[in-house]
């Protein structure tokens, strides 16, 4: 008797589960972790730019990845860096080839210009820079700032919002009075 209770309770107990937890799969959970990665981005088999960053986190599905302690170096044709620019943090679309900088971005470029800003995107498609955010571009040969800009990653052709600077050959820009920053 004591064993044919002991076998019907044993039988209960194996088809008794109990609490099963659920498997949850994070939908943003990255594809590939990066501790230091590197790589680069070819224009018809020309090197481009190169990507570097502290750690990085790609989703493949998404076609994106987030990099953290970034820096991004554009060349020429003939491999010569035309500007490098380093943020906290990033995220680099691979389809687009665009760039969302954020966080102390300071973009280092050619004649000398530096360009300061919390937030700094780059669209191939347009091939456009911009900022939404207040920025500092220093050179040999002027001061600028504003509001917000856009321009092409040359800086030649730039629209600020609120500008102003001073050029150091005593050009004045728009907004500004000829003894200084109003």
């Amino acid at each position: 008797m004591r064993f044919a209770l002991l076998a019907i309770l044993l039988l209960a107990a194996c088809q008794d589960r109990g609490v099963e937890p659920h498997r949850v799969v994070s939908a943003d959970s990255a594809d590939q972790v990066y501790d230091s990665m590197t790589f680069d981005i070819t224009r018809d088999g020309i090197k481009s730019s190169r990507v570097q960053a502290e750690s990085a986190w790609v989703y493949q599905a998404r076609q994106v990845a987030n990099l953290k302690n970034m820096t991004v170096t554009s060349y020429d044709s003939t491999g010569a860096t035309i500007s490098t620019i380093t943020a906290d943090k990033g995220i680099y679309g691979m389809r687009e080839q665009s760039l969302d900088a954020r966080g102390h971005v300071v973009a280092h470029g050619a004649e000398g210009r530096v360009l300061k800003t919390e937030h700094l995107v780059y669209d191939r498609s347009r091939n456009r820079i911009s900022s939404d955010t207040a920025f500092t571009s220093t050179s040999p040969k002027a001061n600028l700032s504003g509001v917000s800009f856009e321009a092409d990653p040359g800086f030649k052709n730039v629209r600020v919002t609120q500008p102003k600077g001073r050029g150091k050959q005593g050009f004045v820009i728009p907004g500004q009075t000829p003894g200084g920053v109003r």
